[in-house]
């Protein structure tokens, strides 16, 4: 398998894996979300335990304001952080 397709199905593992706890496994609520910043992205949202900051990340994440996440959203989500990286790691001088 590729490392594109890897990755690629990384991403959906790990939506999948707290999507429906509480319901709707095509989504994600609040808690599922935290629980899966907290557990996949700690280290690099080191505030992911601060309630107010994951009541922010959850409403900028739903950009339909139904109060879930989809995998679009989510996907919104990898994409800003990827390019946040890329340009701190690579285009830093």
């Amino acid at each position: 398998m590729s490392n594109t397709v890897t990755a690629i199905s990384l991403l959906i593992d790990v939506f999948s894996k707290y999507a429906g706890k509480e319901g709707d496994q095509h989504t994600l609520t609040k808690d599922e979300l935290k629980d899966l910043l907290k557990a996949e992205l700690g280290e690099l949202l080191g505030q992911a335990n601060d309630k107010a900051a994951v009541d922010k990340i959850f409403q900028g994440m739903d950009a339909n304001k139904d109060n879930s996440v989809d995998f679009k959203e989510f996907m919104s989500m990898v994409c800003c952080l990827t390019m946040m990286c890329h340009e701190h790691f690579c285009c830093k001088k």
